[in-house]
């Protein structure tokens, strides 16, 4: 059975691969945005797993979209180094974040991470000079000449590497760790868990992801702004798309985002000025009567067949 699962794997994987080759622009274009908003679920969920709510999707994904273009316009580093350093500015600008506002827990740790989104934009517009202020900043041209293909390639790179670190969460003692603070903090610390330390850990490495995920958008389509870059978007539709699939798994918000990404460009063409409504309202909806989300249905049913065969 754990055999024809990684034949499984190994095929979407190569059709991922070789998606350039058998389809279309429009559908690259919104295969390319279904991958940047599903590392955005994952990088989300990896933390949520802690029992931490964040709300700064939005905000590192600015800020590292930023720090991508602007080191790329600088001329020091080519794009792709411009956007590892995104992540990399990220995961430091979370680290003292972190350190100062993790002792915070529940709401008022979700409330402090809201207002990082509307304190990185303030900052980037005033600051002119550097980040261009309420105008952003363009690219000359965006990353590989604008071939799309490539740009692809790229989008899945970042949604793979966003996969393994989720991987790695899942599956090594990181994971024992982050589930029983989420449990059971006090217990979590009498079992010789250092608490903060993972959680600072959690928080700058989802960040990271976040920061390097928005460089990417940056560099495809070349162009940053205060109001675009730090837009509510980078927070509420990977936290629906989360929610959708199924959290506390890598496999949930994969589902979320392939199912809710195809069905909001869908919305998109059809209400364009309304399409957050329904992100808001799958998001009350799943949280009311599908609390483990579509993997969570899919778990309970397969054991209902399996307890079904086993009594009869």
């Amino acid at each position: 059975m754990k055999n024809w699962r990684y034949i499984a794997y190994g095929a979407i994987g190569i059709l991922a691969v070789l998606f350039p080759l058998y389809s279309g622009l429009y559908i690259r274009q919104v295969a390319i945005s279904i991958l940047i908003y599903l590392a955005l679920a994952l990088s989300w969920d990896m933390l949520l797993r802690s029992g931490q709510i964040s709300f700064g999707t939005a905000g590192f994904f600015g800020l590292g979209s930023y720090a991508a273009v602007l080191l790329h316009l600088s001329g020091a580093v080519s794009p792709i180094v411009a956007i590892l350093l995104g992540g990399l500015f990220a995961f430091i600008i979370a680290i003292v974040f972190g350190v100062a506002v993790l002792r915070l827990r529940g709401m008022y740790f979700a409330i402090t991470t809201l207002a990082l989104a509307s304190i990185f934009m303030l900052m980037v517009r005033n600051v002119p000079a550097l980040t261009g202020g309420p105008a952003g900043k363009m690219l000359p041209s965006v990353i590989f000449g604008g071939d799309p293909s490539k740009m692809y390639w790229l989008a899945l790179a970042v949604a793979l590497i966003t996969i393994a670190v989720s991987e790695v969460f899942q599956r090594t003692r990181i994971f024992f760790a982050l589930t029983s603070i989420r449990d059971n903090e006090l217990v979590a610390k009498s079992s010789g868990i250092d608490v903060f330390k993972y959680l600072v850990f959690a928080f700058a490495v989802t960040s990271a992801l976040q920061g390097m995920i928005g460089g990417v958008y940056g560099e495809i389509y070349g162009f940053v702004s205060p109001e675009g870059s730090f837009n509510v978007n980078f927070l509420l539709l990977p936290l629906a798309m989360a929610l959708l699939g199924g959290i506390h798994s890598t496999a949930g918000p994969i589902v979320g985002a392939v199912v809710l990404g195809v069905l909001g460009e869908y919305l998109k063409l059809k209400i364009p000025y309304g399409h957050h409504l329904v992100y808001g309202a799958i998001i009350i909806i799943v949280t009311l009567f599908m609390t483990k989300g579509i993997m969570g249905v899919v778990k309970r049913r397969r054991l209902g067949t399996k307890k079904s065969e086993v009594e009869g």
